[in-house]
């Protein structure tokens, strides 16, 4: 009889899906666990790069964000 399915076909079907199911599970985690990896290395290289760009204690600066420390009183960094 064509169209019909035998039991060995469905138990075969539900193995493959699980084997499918496993599989996206683990590389879901797997996923997940690399993007925070390089969410704290984008971090620190973007705080690296802060500290790079901003002026040390004496430097010219306009604003206080311009200074290390965060303190710009009459154009020096203090």
């Amino acid at each position: 009889m064509k169209g019909q399915l035998s039991a060995e076909m469905l138990i075969l079907i539900v193995v493959v899906l699980a084997v499918v199911a496993v599989v996206a599970y683990q590389l879901m985690g797997t996923a997940e666990e690399a993007s925070e990896q390089i969410g704290e290395q984008s971090e620190s290289i973007l705080n690296k790069a802060e500290q790079f760009s901003k002026a040390q204690d004496g430097d010219f600066c306009v604003e206080d964000n311009d200074c290390l420390s965060d303190n710009c009183i009459d154009k020096v960094c203090e």
